[in-house]
C-alpha cells in the first residue's frame, strides 16, 4: 500500500498546500457503525418481520423493541402521536387506483380498527390512524383478501408510484401510461431485492399533458412525450422536497414504453450500491447523488450499467397549463364521464368511503385518488351524471358546489397524529381557506395553498402558490405556535422552490397576514399576473411591508 507523500516543510511563514488524499472505497462495516438504521436493517431485514407479526401482536406495546418499531415502517406503519400504542397505517395504491370493493375494504378497516378516520395522501395512498399492533393479525388478512397491501408503504424503499389519476380515460392525454405504472409496481414495490435502499425513493409516471402528478419533485419522473411519432418518456431525475428541496433535472434521454423501466431500475441499483449515500441519513437521498455528479455524468453511469447508449431526447416536454381534474369531463370511452370532487382537507370518514363504494359499484364506476388529496369517480354513465352528483352530496357529503380553492389546497397529516409536526395543519388550513373565501370569494378559485407542520414537506409547501410550514415562536409567555410563509414557489411551466419570506408568523395572526398578501396581489397585479409572478417581482422587503399592513407600503409599480 503506497504511503501519502510527505508535506513539504513550511518556509517563510507560508501555509502549505494540502495534499488531497485519494478516496478509498467505504466498507459496510463503516456504514453500519456510522448509520444505526443500516445496522438495524442488517441485523434483521425489515420485510422478515412478517414472520413475527403474531408474536408482536401478543407483546405489550411498551415491550416491543424500538428496532422492531422502526422495521414496521417497511410494512407501512408509523407511531401515531403520542407514542402510546397506536399506529398510522399507509395503504399503497399505485396511481391512486381503487375499485369499489377495495375502497369498501378500506372503509370497513377504518370503521373496525381506526375510529372511522382516513386520509388521502399526496402520493395517492390512503392512511388510517389509531391502528393497534394487537389487531394486525386480523387486519393484514383482510387487506390481502381485498388485493391491497401496506408493504413498502414506508421505510428505505420505493414508495407508492404515482401518476395521472385520469390515465387511460382522459381525452387530452398523450397515451395511457397505466400499464407502465402497474408493471413498475409489480416489479419493484415490496420487492425484497429493492427493499434496502439508502433512503426512501419516489417515482412518478404519466403522460398527462398538464403534468398534474408533479414530476418536478420526484427522484425519477417518466414524463410522457411523443418523439418521431413514437410514444415514450423523457426522464427527469433528482427532484425532491424535505429540508433540501430540488427541482428535477432532465437526464436528456428518451425511452420507449417497452424500455421505460430500465433507466429507473439502473438508478436504483447504481445509487443503492454506492456506500457513500449510506453513511449519513441526512445526505442519503438520490437528489444528493444528482448534485454530486450532475445529469450528464449520471447518464454516462446509467449507460455503462445498462451496457448500451440511450436515445437522445429532442425536446424536453413542458406542461400546457395546470389542472386539478375536478368537475365533470367526458372520457375517451363513448357515453362515459369522470367526476372529480374536492375532499377538503383530504379527510375521508369510514361512512364516506362506504357510501362512495356503494355508489360506484351500483353505477359500474371506479375510484381514483389525486395528488391534491381529492377523489374522482371514473366510468360514470353520462346519463347518470346528475344522479351521481346528487348521491355524492347526499350520501357522502362531497360536492362540486364549493370554491375550487378547496380542491387545490393541501394539508399534511400534522396534528394530532404526526410526531414531527409542531403545529396544526388540516384544521389550520380549513381556518385559512374559510377566511379567504369570506374575503375574496371566487377571485381566489385558482389559488393553491400547501401547508405542512414540519420541514419534511409531505404537504409540498415548497411548491404551493402560498406555502406554509409550522414552527414555533418564543414569546415572554413561552413558546407559541407559528408559521413560516413561503412565496414564489410553483410547479409546471414556472416550477421553482419557494422562499420563506415571512418567518414565525403567530398562528393567531396567520390568516390575517395571508389576507393582506392576497389582497395586495388582487389589487396591484399587472396584466393578470399570477400570485407567483406578482411576488417574484416584489422584493422581500416590499412583501414584508404588505404583510404587516403598513400604510407606508412602497410603490409597487
Amino acid at each position: 500500500m503506497s504511503e501519502t507523500p510527505a508535506v513539504p516543510p513550511v518556509t517563510g511563514g507560508a501555509t502549505p498546500a494540502r495534499t488531497s488524499r485519494p478516496e478509498r472505497p467505504l466498507t459496510w462495516e463503516e456504514v453500519r457503525k456510522r448509520n444505526y438504521v443500516e445496522r438495524i436493517k442488517h441485523e434483521k431485514f425489515p420485510y422478515d418481520l412478517a414472520a413475527e407479526f403474531d408474536r408482536l401482536a401478543a407483546t405489550p406495546y411498551e415491550e416491543i423493541p424500538e428496532e422492531d418499531m422502526l422495521r414496521f415502517q417497511w410494512w407501512g406503519l408509523y407511531h401515531d402521536k403520542p407514542k402510546v400504542g397506536f399506529m398510522m397505517m399507509r395503504i399503497k395504491l399505485p396511481n391512486g387506483l381503487l375499485t369499489p370493493q377495495k375502497l369498501r375494504a378500506i372503509g370497513e378497516l377504518s370503521r373496525d380498527f381506526g375510529r372511522s378516520y382516513g386520509e388521502i395522501t399526496t402520493r395517492q395512498d390512503i392512511q388510517l390512524h389509531w391502528i393497534r399492533i394487537a389487531d394486525l393479525p386480523q387486519i393484514f388478512p383482510r387487506l390481502e383478501a381485498a388485493g391491497l397491501t401496506t408493504k413498502g408503504g414506508c421505510g428505505d424503499v420505493l414508495r407508492n408510484i404515482t401518476g395521472c389519476p385520469v390515465a387511460g380515460i382522459d381525452a387530452e392525454e398523450l397515451f395511457d401510461a397505466t400499464p407502465v405504472v402497474l408493471e413498475a409496481h409489480r416489479r419493484f414495490s415490496g420487492n425484497p431485492q429493492y427493499g434496502n435502499l439508502p433512503r426512501k425513493h419516489k417515482w412518478t409516471i404519466s403522460a398527462c399533458p398538464y403534468h398534474c402528478n408533479a414530476p418536478e419533485i420526484h427522484d425519477v419522473a417518466l414524463v410522457g412525450t411523443i418523439q418521431d411519432g413514437v410514444p415514450g418518456f423523457a426522464v427527469w431525475i433528482g427532484g425532491g422536497l424535505s429540508t433540501v428541496p430540488r427541482i428535477a433535472k432532465p437526464l436528456g434521454v428518451f425511452v420507449t414504453l417497452d424500455e421505460a423501466l430500465e433507466v429507473p431500475r439502473a438508478v436504483l441499483e447504481i445509487w443503492s450500491n454506492d456506500l457513500k449515500y449510506r453513511m449519513s441519513r441526512a445526505k442519503a437521498r438520490f437528489k444528493f447523488m444528482v448534485d454530486d455528479y450532475g445529469p450528464e455524468k449520471l447518464r454516462e453511469m446509467i449507460e455503462n450499467h445498462l451496457g448500451r447508449k440511450l436515445t437522445d431526447l429532442k425536446v424536453n416536454p413542458q406542461p400546457k397549463g395546470r389542472t386539478d381534474h375536478l368537475g365533470v369531463h367526458p372520457q375517451k370511452q363513448p357515453g362515459k364521464v369522470y367526476i372529480g370532487v374536492p375532499v377538503f382537507p383530504g379527510i375521508l370518514r369510514a361512512e364516506q368511503m362506504l357510501a362512495i363504494a356503494d355508489i360506484a359499484e351500483e353505477i359500474g364506476a371506479e375510484i381514483r385518488l389525486t395528488r391534491e388529496q381529492n377523489l374522482i369517480l371514473v366510468h360514470v354513465p353520462e346519463k347518470r351524471t346528475d344522479e351521481t352528483l346528487a348521491r355524492l352530496q347526499q350520501q357522502a357529503g362531497l360536492s362540486l358546489a364549493v370554491n375550487p380553492i378547496r380542491g387545490h389546497s393541501i394539508g399534511c397529516t400534522g396534528e394530532p397524529h404526526c410526531n414531527f409536526s409542531v403545529g396544526e395543519t388540516k384544521t389550520k388550513l380549513v381556518e385559512i381557506v374559510e377566511h379567504l373565501e369570506q374575503q375574496f370569494g371566487p377571485a381566489i378559485a385558482d389559488l393553491r395553498i400547501y401547508l405542512d407542520g414540519c420541514p419534511h414537506a409531505c404537504g409540498q409547501h415548497w411548491v404551493g402558490d402560498i406555502g406554509i410550514q409550522g414552527t414555533t415562536l418564543t414569546t415572554p409567555q413561552g413558546k407559541v405556535e407559528a408559521y413560516d410563509v413561503l412565496l414564489r414557489g410553483g410547479l409546471g411551466q414556472s416550477a421553482a422552490i419557494g422562499k420563506a419570506v415571512l418567518r414565525r408568523v403567530p398562528g393567531t395572526e396567520l390568516k390575517f397576514t395571508l389576507e393582506r398578501l392576497v389582497r395586495a396581489w388582487l389589487v396591484q397585479r399587472q396584466n393578470g399576473e399570477t400570485l407567483q409572478q406578482f411576488f417574484t417581482r416584489l422584493s422581500d422587503e416590499q412583501i414584508q411591508t404588505l404583510a404587516r399592513g403598513e400604510p407606508s407600503a412602497p410603490n409597487l409599480t
